[in-house]
């Protein structure tokens, strides 16, 4: 699978990991200590919906275009959105949607004056796009670093607080190999960080693998998190979205009850096989 992401900016799969991200760096600034983010596969930051890419797939129609008209209508969802949903408002300030913000760009809106970001993008073009997209920002470096080398050369931050964003593009099926072996040795080196592993789900093969792949190594405090709009095949697109999140924020769990089931509602309302799930891969210690 060659996940290109200005083809897909905005679809149901970002709904899903950026919605937990903007929940995640809620809870990192509750506490006045800084902290640091860590986003090894950044990608450009930010992304015209109306450029040929996005507009060819148009699979953002169905993903935040669906959760910007509807999520006024249940008030409990929309204070879980806000932080979210305010960083998009903020990219479009005529009140028309048509940028997306990347992963890093939420992270930078959402960082107080003593928190960090690195930012990695290893693919020339999206590397110059971040760089332009972060720069004049202190608190915000974008490297063009291969990912998954950078989680070993920047973890532990020297913060000793934050968050570490695995959101690769999945050219082939040994990424889901990178992302339990680089898990267990950034756990190793920062037993204490949040870690946020996304992946996709076209067939149930490399998740399943990964999620043992996952428990045979001992790491406590593994919450998976899944929403699948369509029964996956292998001669299918995209079938679901998941998140391996590892020390996740004590609220998260909770937050997750209520927030899947209204996303679900929102971006698959004809769609009876879609589903979500959230469970323990190693126990909430």
């Amino acid at each position: 699978m060659n996940y290109q992401h200005a083809f897909h900016a905005g679809n149901f799969a970002d709904v899903h990991k950026h919605t937990v991200l903007a929940r995640i760096l809620v809870y990192l600034r509750q506490k006045p200590a800084a902290f640091r983010v860590i986003d090894s596969h950044a990608g450009a930051g930010r992304y015209d919906l109306l450029a040929a890419e996005a507009s060819r797939s148009g699979e953002w129609g169905e993903g935040i275009a669906r959760v910007w008209e509807a999520v006024q209508a249940d008030a409990k969802v929309g204070e879980l959105l806000a932080d979210y949903l305010g960083v998009i408002a903020a990219c479009n300030p005529r009140g028309n949607l048509r940028t997306y913000p990347g992963s890093p760009l939420i992270a930078q809106k959402m960082l107080r004056l003593q928190d960090r970001l690195i930012a990695c993008e290893i693919e020339p073009r999206a590397a110059a796009n971040l760089a332009g997209v972060l720069r004049g920002d202190h608190r915000a470096k974008a490297l063009a670093i291969d990912g998954w080398t950078a989680i070993g050369a920047y973890v532990p931050p020297k913060e000793r607080r934050g968050l570490v964003l695995v959101d690769p593009p999945f050219e082939d099926a040994t990424d889901f190999t990178y992302m339990s072996e680089t898990l267990a040795a950034a756990h190793r080196k920062w037993p204490t960080g949040i870690y946020m592993f996304w992946y996709p789900i076209k067939t149930r093969e490399g998740p399943d693998a990964l999620a043992r792949r996952l428990r045979r190594h001992g790491i406590a405090q593994i919450l998976r998190c899944e929403i699948t709009l369509r029964p996956p095949r292998a001669d299918a697109g995209l079938a679901g979205s998941g998140l391996i999140l590892v020390n996740p924020p004590f609220t998260l769990e909770q937050d997750l009850q209520l927030m899947l089931p209204a996303l679900l509602r929102i971006l698959a309302p004809q769609a009876g096989q879609a589903s979500g799930r959230i469970d323990w891969l190693a126990p909430n210690l």
